[in-house]
């Protein structure tokens, strides 16, 4: 795969598996905008790292569940480097309650930067990839939006939405030679994962049929196959990098 000359912008990337994207894009050949909030410090490494690569690679701070900021992020890059022709809709959190516990802070919250920010950043980004008749759009959703989880429907509700968006965008597109796909990771190795108990993480690598959990690489693979030439015969589908577990 050959990326060379595309340039990318993959939000939530500073770290964990935006990170892994992020570098794995890079590393195919592709220039790559760094995306998170807050502090610039874990973005700003991971651009340092793009360009030890000898690839190009900047910061835009913005908050992609806001309308503005993420116009100014998709006008930054066009600005700097001329286009954009892939878009990784990667940021998300999580506000886990049983339902009858969550509040609508938790509920609203995760709606808007998990969800609200793929309509957002994929709104901003088509006008440009329409007119040179050529984009890749790749969302991560999550194996939780397909099977669901107790204490997670806002976040499960999110990620199964994701699918929805992507099915439904692929149909208004495919002509104009973009392509929409979502990834749906399983349990994946991260900072976040790594707070967990070792027991509840045994408990879960029984449930998986490869019997590990996953790692952000391993997503990272996925979406530079699905962002390349090679994959451009594919739109409106849901790749599974979950170790087996989705089909159980």
């Amino acid at each position: 795969m050959d990326l060379s000359g595309r340039v990318a912008i993959v939000t939530g990337s500073g770290r964990g598996i935006g990170r892994a994207i992020a570098l794995k894009l890079a590393g195919l050949g592709a220039t790559v905008v760094i995306n998170d909030i807050g502090d610039a410090s874990p973005a700003e490494s991971v651009v340092e790292e793009i360009r030890a690569m000898k690839g190009q690679s900047m910061v835009v701070l913005a908050d992609v569940s806001s309308s503005s900021d993420v116009e100014r992020m998709v006008e930054e890059t066009v600005a700097a480097f001329g286009k954009v022709d892939i878009l990784v809709n990667n940021a998300g959190i999580t506000r886990d309650h049983l339902l009858m516990r969550m509040s609508d802070e938790d509920w609203d919250k995760v709606m808007s930067v998990n969800l609200k920010s793929v309509f957002l950043c994929t709104r901003a980004v088509l006008n440009h990839m329409i007119k040179q008749r050529w984009g890749r759009i790749v969302s991560i959703s999550s194996i939780v939006g397909v099977v669901g989880n107790a204490g997670q429907s806002n976040y499960a509700s999110a990620k199964a939405a994701i699918i929805g968006f992507t099915k439904s965008i692929a149909k208004e597109v495919g002509s104009r030679g973009i392509t929409v796909n979502a990834i749906a990771p399983g349990f994946i190795s991260t900072q976040m994962t790594q707070g967990l108990k070792e027991d509840w993480i045994q408990e879960i690598q029984k449930r998986i049929p490869v019997g590990s959990l996953g790692t952000p690489q391993d997503v990272a693979n996925a979406v530079a196959f699905l962002a390349s030439e090679e994959a451009r015969y594919i739109t409106g589908h849901v790749l599974n990098v979950d170790g087996g577990m989705g089909g159980l």
